[in-house]
């Protein structure tokens, strides 16, 4: 039989509030999905299979600062001469010849900002207070590759838990229309996607934390946010170095 004391220091153990830092960090990326004209997708899908992506990321970086018939003269561009782009093909660039600036396209589908889950992991550290500067006290999780943690919590649970929130969106039609011409735009980034401190009256229990994961209109599954007891958890915003862009052209298939 246990002693008083023992009894107080159990007791003393489920004591709180209790505090702890919740991040999802690995890679992921800001991506702009744009509408485009069919034009515009085999123009520069030749382009790309010819001589890479370089000039067409050059083009969407560059199109706000010059008018359609100015961009000859940016000195940008590596293969192509800029003088050459067909007015068709122009996507960046209104109907009176203005460029847009790659994250304030014109004709943007969707935009997203988030962790790719094949690449994302789960920090999960007890804290001593619910201050943003709150100092660690011990590691929970440490760095544990989300799918693993997903698996794990069903495994341990006997499936009587999910770890995952399904089917988050951050749209509710987020795939385009059949047929649609798509320029994906994507600047690939490393770090930290999400940060939160969770305060809870009893020690964190993995069983009660669920990851948002959604799919993005080009089928990758990407984690959006964290729940904890059925709470989706405020962001602190993150903290991430952006390691290059990439683009993608492709026409809706479903």
């Amino acid at each position: 039989m246990a002693t008083q004391k023992q009894k107080e220091d159990l007791l003393e153990t489920f004591k709180g509030p209790f505090f702890y830092r919740l991040r999802i960090s690995g890679y992921g990326a800001e991506s702009s999905y744009m509408n485009i004209s069919k034009e515009a997708h085999d123009y520069w899908s030749a382009i790309k299979e010819d001589v890479g992506d370089s000039d067409i990321i050059q083009y969407v970086l560059n199109a706000e600062d010059y008018e359609w018939n100015d961009l000859a003269s940016c000195e940008e561009f590596e293969d192509i001469d800029p003088g050459d782009i067909p007015r068709a093909a122009m996507f960046m660039h209104d109907e009176n010849g203005v460029g847009s600036a790659w994250y304030e396209p014109l004709n943007e589908h969707d935009r997203n900002w988030a962790a790719s889950m094949d690449s994302a992991y789960l920090t999960v550290e007890k804290v001593d207070s619910k201050d943003w500067n709150a100092q660690w006290i011990e590691d929970v999780i440490e760095h544990e590759d989300v799918s693993d943690f997903i698996n794990r919590v069903e495994e341990e649970s006997d499936g009587e838990h999910e770890a995952y929130a399904s089917n988050f969106m951050t749209d509710s039609n987020p795939f385009p229309e059949k047929g649609q011409h798509i320029c994906l735009m994507q600047s690939v980034e490393k770090g930290t996607f999400i940060e939160t401190i969770l305060e809870t009256p009893l020690p964190f229990d993995q069983n009660l934390l669920k990851l948002q994961i959604g799919e993005a209109p080009n089928g990758e599954d990407l984690v959006f946010g964290l729940e904890y007891d059925g709470v989706e958890l405020d962001q602190d915003g993150g903290d991430t170095n952006g390691k290059g862009y990439y683009i993608y052209f492709y026409e809706q298939e479903f």
